[in-house]
């Protein structure tokens, strides 16, 4: 069902006392203290178990069309009302959405004090309509000014706070790491992954070079970014794997459970499980396909080519070996490898090529040489 902004609906549809034209300057500020000034100023709708369920919807961005209807059409009967069953209406919205969790928790407690303070102003309810709704306007902006500088204040004293982290693995070498929400995420050989000591704002963002396996930490309200050189992706929570060396000719992403979605500069697109795209960064061409396969063999010593260019194999077994491998002069490189090597030693990789490509080998200590006769 389609959802709009409450405060929309009103700006579009209201035409009517002045006690409205306030509430608009109000209508964008969201929880209880909103409902409460509405109610204030225009007196109550019916105690009733459906209006209640209305304004906690709201407190949840969950206002359908119909729903914003319903309680416009409560607004304009309400000054044929007096205020006397606000107080225990808002004190039961309350008491319900106390126990709801709020976008953040600073919200939470911003929200909270915001309803107690209005909630002692209905006290004073025989007054006239017109002190009644000054006291209201005057008492709200003097509020919203503290919210919001409370919260500016806050937020900029936690991000002064946010320090960077920074881990990185060397050749050979493969490195488990726990991220501030609980995200668990592998580094293979020479990758390096920067992140912030905690995730304060409306996503999880870090920076990716090289290769690593997610075990994303699902969180609705905060997507988890990585940051890569050639392309984001985004997710909520999921398992997937991310290569993504700036030397590689060819990067790639690959989803084991979950779905992500791939931002590239020009393209977007969305993986499922047991799918994966390879990205060819110098024609600009990609491939999507569907892959049984278990997803980043890497952490178990293995290694797995498909249709992989020769050069980014050898710079692998690079990585992997921690081997230097040069190709002879003169000579043209484009094979594509394809294969899957299981715990194997360089020369047994080395050996595979050679009988599958035709790609000769001579080694010396950590130097490999690749040529064709």
């Amino acid at each position: 069902m389609q959802t709009i902004g409450l405060e929309i609906y009103f700006l579009k549809n209201t035409n009517r006392t002045p006690a409205i034209l306030l509430l608009r300057v109000y209508l964008h500020i969201k929880g209880l203290f909103l409902i409460a000034f509405v109610l204030l100023k225009l007196g109550t709708m019916e105690n009733s178990e459906r209006d209640k369920s209305l304004f906690l919807r709201y407190l949840d961005d969950l206002y359908t069309k119909e729903d914003a209807r319903r309680l416009m059409d409560g607004l304009q009967c309400s000054e044929h009302h007096g205020i006397d069953g606000f107080e225990e209406l808002a004190t039961d919205i309350w008491e319900e959405s106390s126990v709801r969790q709020a976008r953040t928790d600073l919200e939470r407690e911003q929200y909270k004090k915001e309803a107690r303070l209005l909630l002692k102003h209905i006290e004073h309810k025989k007054r006239t309509w017109f002190r009644r709704t000054v006291a209201a306007v005057a008492s709200v902006a003097a509020v919203v000014c503290l919210i919001f500088g409370s919260i500016s204040y806050i937020h900029y004293i936690d991000r002064q706070q946010i320090s960077y982290l920074e881990a990185s693995t060397s050749f050979g070498e493969r490195k488990e790491i726990q991220l501030p929400d609980g995200t668990y995420l592998t580094l293979n050989s020479c990758s390096r992954v920067r992140y912030p000591n905690r995730f304060v704002d409306d996503e999880r963002r870090i920076e990716l070079e090289g290769e690593g396996y997610f075990r994303v930490y699902h969180n609705e309200k905060q997507p988890f970014i990585v940051n890569a050189r050639h392309f984001d992706v985004c997710v909520l929570g999921t398992c997937f794997n991310v290569k993504s060396y700036s030397s590689d000719e060819v990067v790639s992403v690959d989803v084991e459970s979950g779905k992500v979605q791939v931002d590239m500069p020009e393209a977007m697109m969305r993986l499922q499980a047991k799918e994966q795209v390879l990205i060819n960064t110098v024609s600009g061409e990609y491939n999507k396909r569907h892959e049984e396969r278990a997803v980043a063999v890497w952490r178990k010593g293995s290694l797995r080519f498909n249709t992989t260019p020769i050069r980014d194999v050898a710079k692998e077994l690079e990585r992997m070996y921690n081997c230097r491998i040069t190709f002879a002069e003169g000579q043209d490189f484009n094979n594509l490898i394809s294969g899957e090597h299981d715990n194997k030693s360089l020369e047994a990789v080395l050996q595979s090529i050679e009988y599958t490509s035709g790609i000769r080998y001579k080694k010396s200590g950590n130097q490999v040489l690749l040529y064709k006769q």
